[in-house]
């Protein structure tokens, strides 16, 4: 199906059409899958959060707000990057907290992981922390980050959900990729 019909689904579910939300999922569903095998190959071997799991928890977020204008299927996929990326540090924080109690402060993320992907719930603390300081100096930079992190978008995917060029993309996730190691040291 192409982008366009998405994106007037989209719109028609922004218009008060509840229909539209289950008209739209399978059409998406196979890219949400794809982002959810991306982010859950960075769990831990005994991770219980299978990618069908994130998938519908993401999408029923997603659908339960009622404020969003949906503009695009570019900026659906926005927000499904930080929906995921919610779903994922929500559920590392409720296994932080049953390890260790309330208020340990998490260990450093190491570089190699910001481009790739977080292997403990503590470095997913850790970079979710950092990227919240990011986003209060440069929030496209942090969008970046979800986009291409937590939703594993290209760079082309991230420059249209975020309305930016390419080249634009590639910079925001250099400086950010920087800007989170030096946080998180």
């Amino acid at each position: 199906m192409a982008d366009v019909d998405v994106t007037q689904m989209l719109r028609a579910f922004s218009g008060g059409d509840a229909e539209a939300a289950a008209r739209v999922l399978p059409h998406v569903y196979d890219e949400l899958h794809r982002i959810a095998l991306a982010r859950l190959r960075s769990e831990r071997d005994d991770a219980t959060l299978a990618p069908l799991d994130l998938v519908h928890e993401a999408y029923l977020r997603l659908v339960r707000v009622t404020e969003v204008t949906w503009q695009d299927r570019a900026h659906f996929f926005a927000l499904a990057s930080g929906t995921m990326r919610r779903i994922l540090v929500d559920r590392a924080r409720r296994r932080g907290a049953a390890k260790r109690g309330d208020g340990a402060r998490p260990d450093t993320l190491h570089e190699d992981a910001i481009a790739g992907a977080a292997s403990h719930a503590d470095e997913l603390l850790a970079l979710d922390a950092a990227l919240d300081a990011l986003a209060l100096r440069s929030p496209r930079q942090a969008r970046v980050v979800e986009c291409r992190y937590f939703a594993g978008l290209t760079f082309e995917e991230t420059a249209e959900a975020l309305g930016v060029s390419v080249r634009t993309a590639k910079e925001d996730w250099r400086l950010a990729k920087a800007w989170l190691y030096l946080a998180m040291r």
